[in-house]
């Protein structure tokens, strides 16, 4: 699931875009690269997420999952495309 866009359905933050760079039990790891960092994450249940079928660009998606150095831009300007669909 690293790489796909989320909006959270509960909490202070809903209705937020985000997107997966973390999986943890059932528990997911959400950056969109302004308020939530790669650095620090936040980390919310599967049941409070609504999981879109868009992933990132592809290079990006080989970043994320291979664990390479990601910038909080690249997740910034992900979602800013996203939101242009």
């Amino acid at each position: 699931m690293i790489g796909k866009f989320v909006a959270s359905k509960a909490g202070h933050d809903k209705g937020q875009l985000y997107v997966i760079v973390g999986q943890e039990g059932d528990c997911l790891y959400l950056c969109d690269g302004r308020l939530k960092l790669l650095g620090c994450p936040k980390k919310k249940k599967v049941k409070h997420i609504q999981l879109y079928n868009q992933t990132v660009e592809p290079e990006l998606l080989r970043k994320l999952e291979n664990k390479e150095k990601v910038l909080d831009e690249e997740i910034k300007y992900a979602i800013k495309q996203y939101n242009r669909i």
